[in-house]
Protein backbone atom coordinates (compact mmCIF):
# COMPACT_ATOMS: atom_id res chain seq x y z
CA UNK A 1 0.00 0.00 0.00
CA UNK A 2 1.33 3.45 -0.93
CA UNK A 3 2.53 5.65 1.89
CA UNK A 4 0.28 8.63 2.64
CA UNK A 5 1.70 11.92 3.88
CA UNK A 6 0.16 15.10 5.26
CA UNK A 7 1.86 16.80 2.29
CA UNK A 8 -0.23 14.70 -0.12
CA UNK A 9 -3.42 15.82 1.60
CA UNK A 10 -2.37 19.47 1.51
CA UNK A 11 -1.32 19.31 -2.15
CA UNK A 12 -4.59 17.71 -3.19
CA UNK A 13 -7.10 19.48 -0.97
CA UNK A 14 -5.14 22.56 0.14
CA UNK A 15 -6.01 24.87 -2.81
CA UNK A 16 -9.77 24.32 -2.38
CA UNK A 17 -9.43 24.70 1.40
CA UNK A 18 -7.65 28.04 1.01
CA UNK A 19 -10.38 29.31 -1.33
CA UNK A 20 -13.20 28.10 0.94
CA UNK A 21 -11.63 29.71 4.01
CA UNK A 22 -10.21 32.85 2.40
CA UNK A 23 -10.01 35.63 4.96
CA UNK A 24 -10.16 33.17 7.88
CA UNK A 25 -6.65 31.74 7.60
CA UNK A 26 -3.72 33.65 9.02
CA UNK A 27 -0.60 34.31 6.96
CA UNK A 28 1.24 32.02 9.39
CA UNK A 29 -1.16 29.14 8.69
CA UNK A 30 -0.89 29.69 4.94
CA UNK A 31 2.90 29.56 5.19
CA UNK A 32 2.75 26.30 7.14
CA UNK A 33 0.54 24.74 4.45
CA UNK A 34 2.86 25.94 1.71
CA UNK A 35 5.98 24.67 3.52
CA UNK A 36 4.49 21.20 4.06
CA UNK A 37 3.32 21.00 0.44
CA UNK A 38 6.73 21.98 -0.98
CA UNK A 39 8.90 19.98 1.43
CA UNK A 40 11.39 17.77 -0.43
CA UNK A 41 10.18 18.80 -3.86
CA UNK A 42 11.85 20.66 -6.71
CA UNK A 43 10.22 23.86 -5.44
CA UNK A 44 12.85 24.04 -2.66
CA UNK A 45 15.82 22.90 -4.72
CA UNK A 46 18.24 20.18 -3.73
CA UNK A 47 21.19 18.25 -5.12
CA UNK A 48 22.20 15.21 -7.11
CA UNK A 49 24.19 12.50 -5.33
CA UNK A 50 26.35 9.85 -7.00
CA UNK A 51 28.03 6.74 -5.62
CA UNK A 52 31.82 6.75 -5.89
CA UNK A 53 31.83 2.94 -6.22
CA UNK A 54 29.01 1.89 -8.57
CA UNK A 55 27.96 5.22 -10.07
CA UNK A 56 24.32 5.00 -8.94
CA UNK A 57 22.81 8.48 -8.69
CA UNK A 58 19.73 9.96 -7.08
CA UNK A 59 18.08 13.32 -6.54
CA UNK A 60 17.61 14.65 -3.01
CA UNK A 61 15.39 17.69 -2.57
CA UNK A 62 15.68 20.08 0.35
CA UNK A 63 13.50 20.01 3.45
CA UNK A 64 11.27 22.93 4.36
CA UNK A 65 12.53 22.85 8.00
CA UNK A 66 9.17 24.08 9.22
CA UNK A 67 8.60 22.85 12.77
CA UNK A 68 5.04 21.81 11.93
CA UNK A 69 6.13 19.52 9.07
CA UNK A 70 5.98 15.78 9.89
CA UNK A 71 8.94 15.01 7.61
CA UNK A 72 11.38 17.57 9.03
CA UNK A 73 11.39 16.78 12.74
CA UNK A 74 13.59 13.66 12.78
CA UNK A 75 16.82 15.47 11.91
CA UNK A 76 15.97 18.38 14.25
CA UNK A 77 15.37 15.93 17.09
CA UNK A 78 18.72 14.17 16.52
CA UNK A 79 20.63 17.44 16.66
CA UNK A 80 18.79 18.59 19.78
CA UNK A 81 19.33 15.24 21.53
CA UNK A 82 23.07 15.31 20.84
CA UNK A 83 23.22 18.66 22.64
CA UNK A 84 21.16 17.37 25.61
CA UNK A 85 22.96 14.06 26.12
CA UNK A 86 25.83 15.69 28.01
CA UNK A 87 23.34 17.25 30.45
CA UNK A 88 22.08 13.92 31.82
CA UNK A 89 22.90 13.11 35.44
CA UNK A 90 23.27 9.55 36.84
CA UNK A 91 19.93 9.68 38.66
CA UNK A 92 16.38 8.53 37.95
CA UNK A 93 14.27 10.85 35.81
CA UNK A 94 10.54 11.45 36.19
CA UNK A 95 7.91 12.31 33.57
CA UNK A 96 5.36 14.86 34.81
CA UNK A 97 2.39 16.19 32.79
CA UNK A 98 0.38 19.39 33.47
CA UNK A 99 -2.94 19.66 31.59
CA UNK A 100 -5.30 22.61 31.16
CA UNK A 101 -9.02 21.91 31.68
CA UNK A 102 -11.20 22.22 28.57
CA UNK A 103 -12.83 25.47 29.78
CA UNK A 104 -9.44 27.17 29.83
CA UNK A 105 -8.33 25.44 26.64
CA UNK A 106 -10.94 27.37 24.66
CA UNK A 107 -9.47 30.65 25.92
CA UNK A 108 -5.94 29.39 25.21
CA UNK A 109 -6.80 28.64 21.59
CA UNK A 110 -7.75 32.26 20.92
CA UNK A 111 -4.82 33.68 22.92
CA UNK A 112 -2.08 31.20 22.11
CA UNK A 113 1.12 33.14 22.77
CA UNK A 114 -0.07 34.63 26.07
CA UNK A 115 -1.84 31.61 27.56
CA UNK A 116 0.68 29.00 26.42
CA UNK A 117 3.42 31.13 27.97
CA UNK A 118 1.37 31.33 31.17
CA UNK A 119 0.99 27.54 31.11
CA UNK A 120 4.78 27.15 30.97
CA UNK A 121 5.37 29.64 33.78
CA UNK A 122 2.65 28.34 36.11
CA UNK A 123 3.69 24.69 35.66
CA UNK A 124 7.42 25.32 36.08
CA UNK A 125 6.94 27.56 39.12
CA UNK A 126 4.61 25.00 40.68
CA UNK A 127 7.28 22.31 40.38
CA UNK A 128 10.04 24.53 41.72
CA UNK A 129 8.01 25.90 44.66
CA UNK A 130 6.83 22.48 45.86
CA UNK A 131 10.26 20.91 45.32
CA UNK A 132 11.93 23.67 47.37
CA UNK A 133 9.50 23.16 50.27
CA UNK A 134 11.34 21.29 53.08
CA UNK A 135 8.13 19.29 53.70
CA UNK A 136 8.61 17.70 50.30
CA UNK A 137 12.06 17.65 48.67
CA UNK A 138 13.73 20.82 49.95
CA UNK A 139 15.88 21.22 46.86
CA UNK A 140 16.38 23.17 43.64
CA UNK A 141 15.45 20.95 40.71
CA UNK A 142 15.97 21.01 36.96
CA UNK A 143 13.19 20.83 34.38
CA UNK A 144 12.97 20.30 30.64
CA UNK A 145 9.43 21.19 29.53
CA UNK A 146 7.76 20.54 26.16
CA UNK A 147 4.42 21.97 25.03
CA UNK A 148 1.94 19.75 23.20
CA UNK A 149 -1.38 21.27 22.11
CA UNK A 150 -3.13 18.19 20.69
CA UNK A 151 -4.96 15.10 21.72
CA UNK A 152 -4.49 11.90 19.74
CA UNK A 153 -7.54 12.72 17.58
CA UNK A 154 -6.07 16.17 16.71
CA UNK A 155 -8.41 17.98 19.11
CA UNK A 156 -7.13 21.02 21.00
CA UNK A 157 -5.69 19.72 24.27
CA UNK A 158 -2.85 21.91 25.60
CA UNK A 159 -0.53 20.25 28.10
CA UNK A 160 3.09 20.35 29.24
CA UNK A 161 5.36 17.30 29.35
CA UNK A 162 8.26 17.61 31.78
CA UNK A 163 11.40 15.56 32.31
CA UNK A 164 12.70 16.11 35.85
CA UNK A 165 15.78 14.59 37.52
CA UNK A 166 14.90 12.60 40.64
CA UNK A 167 16.42 15.03 43.09
CA UNK A 168 18.12 18.40 43.29
CA UNK A 169 20.70 20.58 44.98
CA UNK A 170 19.90 21.56 48.56
CA UNK A 171 18.88 25.17 49.11
CA UNK A 172 22.24 25.94 50.71
CA UNK A 173 24.04 24.36 47.74
CA UNK A 174 26.01 21.91 49.89
CA UNK A 175 24.48 18.52 49.07
CA UNK A 176 22.44 16.56 46.58
CA UNK A 177 19.01 15.53 47.84
CA UNK A 178 17.60 12.44 46.13
CA UNK A 179 13.90 11.83 45.59
CA UNK A 180 12.38 8.60 46.76
CA UNK A 181 12.84 5.77 44.23
CA UNK A 182 9.32 5.87 42.78
CA UNK A 183 8.02 9.20 44.05
CA UNK A 184 8.98 12.76 43.21
CA UNK A 185 6.32 15.20 44.47
CA UNK A 186 2.63 14.79 45.52
CA UNK A 187 0.43 15.33 42.45
CA UNK A 188 -2.58 16.65 44.40
CA UNK A 189 -0.43 19.37 45.98
CA UNK A 190 1.04 20.18 42.56
CA UNK A 191 -2.44 20.35 41.01
CA UNK A 192 -3.81 22.71 43.66
CA UNK A 193 -0.91 25.17 43.39
CA UNK A 194 -0.89 24.97 39.59
CA UNK A 195 -4.61 25.84 39.51
CA UNK A 196 -4.14 28.81 41.86
CA UNK A 197 -1.11 30.24 40.07
CA UNK A 198 -2.62 29.83 36.62
CA UNK A 199 -6.08 31.24 37.38
CA UNK A 200 -4.74 34.19 39.41
CA UNK A 201 -2.54 35.23 36.51
CA UNK A 202 -5.20 34.53 33.88
CA UNK A 203 -7.58 36.89 35.66
CA UNK A 204 -4.79 39.47 35.87
CA UNK A 205 -4.26 39.19 32.11
CA UNK A 206 -8.00 39.69 31.59
CA UNK A 207 -8.06 42.83 33.74
CA UNK A 208 -5.02 44.15 31.86
CA UNK A 209 -6.99 43.83 28.62
CA UNK A 210 -4.55 41.33 27.11
CA UNK A 211 -7.06 38.58 26.26
CA UNK A 212 -9.30 38.48 23.20
CA UNK A 213 -12.57 36.56 22.77
CA UNK A 214 -14.22 35.70 19.47
CA UNK A 215 -16.84 33.43 17.97
CA UNK A 216 -18.57 31.12 20.44
CA UNK A 217 -16.73 32.61 23.45
CA UNK A 218 -17.15 36.27 22.47
CA UNK A 219 -19.48 36.74 25.47
CA UNK A 220 -16.51 36.23 27.82
CA UNK A 221 -15.39 39.75 26.97
CA UNK A 222 -17.88 40.85 29.62
CA UNK A 223 -16.28 40.65 33.07
CA UNK A 224 -19.09 38.87 34.91
CA UNK A 225 -19.40 36.26 32.15
CA UNK A 226 -15.63 35.65 32.25
CA UNK A 227 -15.56 35.14 36.02
CA UNK A 228 -18.69 32.98 35.86
CA UNK A 229 -16.99 30.84 33.18
CA UNK A 230 -14.02 30.25 35.48
CA UNK A 231 -16.08 29.59 38.60
CA UNK A 232 -16.50 25.80 38.12
CA UNK A 233 -12.86 25.47 37.08
CA UNK A 234 -11.79 26.82 40.48
CA UNK A 235 -13.51 23.88 42.19
CA UNK A 236 -12.35 21.23 39.73
CA UNK A 237 -9.28 19.12 40.35
CA UNK A 238 -6.59 20.06 37.82
CA UNK A 239 -4.83 17.02 36.42
CA UNK A 240 -1.13 16.63 37.12
CA UNK A 241 0.22 13.23 36.21
CA UNK A 242 3.56 11.79 37.33
CA UNK A 243 4.88 8.57 35.82
CA UNK A 244 7.41 6.27 37.49
CA UNK A 245 11.05 7.11 36.79
CA UNK A 246 12.75 6.05 33.58
CA UNK A 247 15.05 3.04 33.54
CA UNK A 248 18.34 4.83 32.91
CA UNK A 249 19.65 7.67 30.70
CA UNK A 250 19.02 5.75 27.47
CA UNK A 251 15.30 5.59 28.27
CA UNK A 252 15.27 9.34 28.95
CA UNK A 253 16.82 10.05 25.58
CA UNK A 254 14.40 7.66 23.85
CA UNK A 255 11.49 9.49 25.45
CA UNK A 256 12.87 12.89 24.48
CA UNK A 257 13.37 11.70 20.91
CA UNK A 258 9.66 10.83 20.74
CA UNK A 259 8.25 13.92 22.42
CA UNK A 260 10.40 17.01 21.90
CA UNK A 261 9.93 17.44 18.15
CA UNK A 262 6.60 15.68 17.70
CA UNK A 263 3.95 17.37 15.53
CA UNK A 264 0.17 17.05 15.77
CA UNK A 265 0.12 13.87 13.65
CA UNK A 266 2.89 11.82 12.08
CA UNK A 267 2.69 10.41 8.57
CA UNK A 268 2.88 6.84 9.86
CA UNK A 269 -0.52 7.24 11.58
CA UNK A 270 -2.25 7.98 8.27
CA UNK A 271 -4.06 5.01 6.74
CA UNK A 272 -6.17 6.28 3.82
CA UNK A 273 -6.96 9.45 1.91
CA UNK A 274 -9.91 9.21 -0.48
CA UNK A 275 -13.31 10.75 -1.24
CA UNK A 276 -14.51 9.74 2.25
CA UNK A 277 -11.82 11.83 3.89
CA UNK A 278 -8.66 11.09 5.87
CA UNK A 279 -8.46 7.90 7.92
CA UNK A 280 -5.87 7.62 10.68
CA UNK A 281 -5.02 5.74 13.87
CA UNK A 282 -5.50 7.35 17.26
CA UNK A 283 -5.53 6.37 20.94
CA UNK A 284 -8.74 6.49 22.95
CA UNK A 285 -7.42 6.92 26.50
CA UNK A 286 -10.83 6.07 27.97
CA UNK A 287 -10.29 2.48 26.84
CA UNK A 288 -7.74 0.00 28.07
CA UNK A 289 -5.53 -2.65 26.51
CA UNK A 290 -5.82 -3.44 22.81
CA UNK A 291 -9.07 -1.42 22.54
CA UNK A 292 -7.12 1.80 23.11
CA UNK A 293 -5.93 1.79 19.49
CA UNK A 294 -8.79 3.09 17.34
CA UNK A 295 -9.32 4.27 13.76
CA UNK A 296 -11.05 7.53 12.81
CA UNK A 297 -12.09 9.08 9.49
CA UNK A 298 -12.46 12.85 9.21
CA UNK A 299 -13.72 14.86 6.28
CA UNK A 300 -10.66 16.29 4.53
CA UNK A 301 -11.55 19.90 5.39
CA UNK A 302 -11.98 18.95 9.04
CA UNK A 303 -8.63 17.14 9.05
CA UNK A 304 -6.87 20.22 7.70
CA UNK A 305 -8.72 22.45 10.17
CA UNK A 306 -7.64 20.28 13.11
CA UNK A 307 -4.05 20.13 11.87
CA UNK A 308 -3.88 23.93 11.67
CA UNK A 309 -5.36 24.26 15.18
CA UNK A 310 -1.89 23.41 16.42
CA UNK A 311 0.07 26.06 14.56
CA UNK A 312 2.24 27.69 17.22
CA UNK A 313 2.75 31.47 17.20
CA UNK A 314 5.77 32.56 15.20
CA UNK A 315 8.90 32.54 17.34
CA UNK A 316 7.22 30.75 20.24
CA UNK A 317 9.59 28.39 22.11
CA UNK A 318 7.89 25.04 22.69
CA UNK A 319 10.88 23.51 24.53
CA UNK A 320 12.05 25.35 27.65
CA UNK A 321 14.42 24.68 30.54
CA UNK A 322 14.03 25.78 34.14
CA UNK A 323 15.76 25.65 37.50
CA UNK A 324 19.11 23.88 37.37
CA UNK A 325 18.77 23.50 33.60
CA UNK A 326 17.97 27.15 32.82
CA UNK A 327 20.23 28.22 29.97
CA UNK A 328 22.19 30.96 31.74
CA UNK A 329 23.28 28.79 34.68
CA UNK A 330 23.04 25.25 33.29
CA UNK A 331 26.79 24.63 32.97
CA UNK A 332 27.65 25.73 36.52
CA UNK A 333 24.65 23.94 38.03
CA UNK A 334 25.47 20.66 36.30
CA UNK A 335 29.10 20.87 37.39
CA UNK A 336 27.95 21.43 40.96
CA UNK A 337 25.47 18.56 40.78
CA UNK A 338 28.10 16.15 39.46
CA UNK A 339 30.48 17.23 42.23
CA UNK A 340 27.84 16.59 44.89
CA UNK A 341 26.98 13.24 43.32
CA UNK A 342 30.69 12.37 43.20
CA UNK A 343 30.62 11.52 39.51
CA UNK A 344 33.15 12.58 36.91
CA UNK A 345 32.10 15.08 34.27
CA UNK A 346 31.55 13.64 30.80
CA UNK A 347 34.78 13.42 28.77
CA UNK A 348 35.40 16.43 26.59
CA UNK A 349 35.13 14.19 23.51
CA UNK A 350 31.57 13.30 24.53
CA UNK A 351 30.46 16.93 24.55
CA UNK A 352 30.25 17.18 20.81
CA UNK A 353 28.78 19.81 18.61
CA UNK A 354 25.65 19.06 16.68
CA UNK A 355 26.21 16.06 14.39
CA UNK A 356 27.00 17.00 10.84
CA UNK A 357 24.55 15.64 8.30
CA UNK A 358 25.88 12.71 6.28
CA UNK A 359 24.51 11.32 3.05
CA UNK A 360 22.76 7.94 3.30
CA UNK A 361 24.83 5.12 1.74
CA UNK A 362 24.25 3.94 -1.79
CA UNK A 363 21.11 1.76 -1.95
CA UNK A 364 22.74 -0.46 -4.60
CA UNK A 365 26.13 -1.29 -3.12
CA UNK A 366 26.29 0.54 0.23
CA UNK A 367 29.07 2.75 -1.12
CA UNK A 368 29.88 6.39 -0.36
CA UNK A 369 27.65 9.02 -1.95
CA UNK A 370 28.93 12.46 -2.94
CA UNK A 371 27.14 15.58 -4.16
CA UNK A 372 27.83 16.19 -7.84
CA UNK A 373 25.30 18.90 -8.66
CA UNK A 374 23.29 21.56 -6.83
CA UNK A 375 19.70 21.95 -8.02
CA UNK A 376 18.36 25.49 -7.72
CA UNK A 377 14.87 26.13 -6.38
CA UNK A 378 12.09 25.26 -8.83
CA UNK A 379 14.50 23.75 -11.38
CA UNK A 380 14.80 20.13 -12.40
CA UNK A 381 18.26 18.53 -12.36
CA UNK A 382 20.16 17.74 -15.56
CA UNK A 383 20.68 14.22 -16.80
CA UNK A 384 23.30 12.24 -14.85
CA UNK A 385 26.95 13.12 -15.57
CA UNK A 386 28.82 10.96 -18.04
CA UNK A 387 30.82 9.09 -15.40
CA UNK A 388 27.65 7.99 -13.62
CA UNK A 389 26.36 6.17 -16.71
CA UNK A 390 29.65 4.85 -18.09
CA UNK A 391 29.94 1.15 -19.07
CA UNK A 392 29.76 -1.22 -16.15
CA UNK A 393 28.10 1.33 -13.89
CA UNK A 394 24.45 1.45 -12.89
CA UNK A 395 22.55 4.67 -13.54
CA UNK A 396 19.22 3.74 -12.00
Amino acid sequence: MATIEVADIFRTAGPAYRVAHAGHLSLHQLRIMSAVEQCRTAALGGHVEACTDCGHWRIAYNSCRNRHCPKCQGAAARIWLAEREADLLPVGYFHVVFTLPAEVGAIAHQNKAIVYDLLFRAASETMQIIAADPKHLGARIGITAVLHTWGSALTHHPHIHMIVPGGGISLDGERWISARPAFLLPVRVLGALFRRLFLTRLVALYHAGRLGFFGNIAHLDERRAFLRHLSPVRKKRWVVYAKPPFAGPEAVLAYLARYTHRVAISNRRLLRFDEAGVTFRYKDYRRGGADRQQVMTLATDEFIRRFLLHALPKGFHRIRHYGLLASGTRKNNLERARHLLAVAPPPADDITSAPQPTLPPCPCCGGHMIIIEIVERRYQPRAPPAFASSPGRSAS
